[in-house]
């Protein structure tokens, strides 16, 4: 299944009206939102984010949206693999994958891929 047929991916500034777009979107189209925005995956930022609203999460499924601990590591790369993931499930559920969010560099990553980079050990 290729993943970068029938995704639809919205990006702009912090309350530019991309959640209140996608929501709509997504009712008249069978989709399901994905986060694309790299403050909103932490649990702890819910007000700075301008995360979508309990109400919006009741009507439209969305995802990876506040299951990340602030104090622990979690890279782009994470997101791509989590992300990637969930875009083939909904398509095997026949719904359409609408990417949300701000942070260009995991738009650039679910478009163009990541610099394969080898793991340093610390010393």
């Amino acid at each position: 299944m290729d993943l970068k047929s029938k995704i639809i991916l919205i990006y702009g500034p912090t309350a530019s009206g991309k959640s209140k777009f996608a929501i709509k979107l997504a009712k008249k189209i069978d989709g399901e939102i994905i986060n694309a925005d790299s403050m909103q995956v932490y649990k702890e930022l819910k007000i700075l984010s301008a995360r979508p609203q309990k109400k919006d999460y009741q009507n439209i499924k969305h995802h990876l949206y506040g299951f990340q601990n602030v104090k622990k590591k979690f890279s782009t790369g994470d997101w791509l693999k989590l992300a990637n993931k969930k875009i083939l499930d909904l398509k095997k559920r026949k719904k359409t994958p609408i990417l949300v969010g701000g942070t260009g560099l995991y738009f650039k990553a679910l478009t163009e891929g990541l610099a394969d980079i080898p793991n340093i050990p610390i010393n």
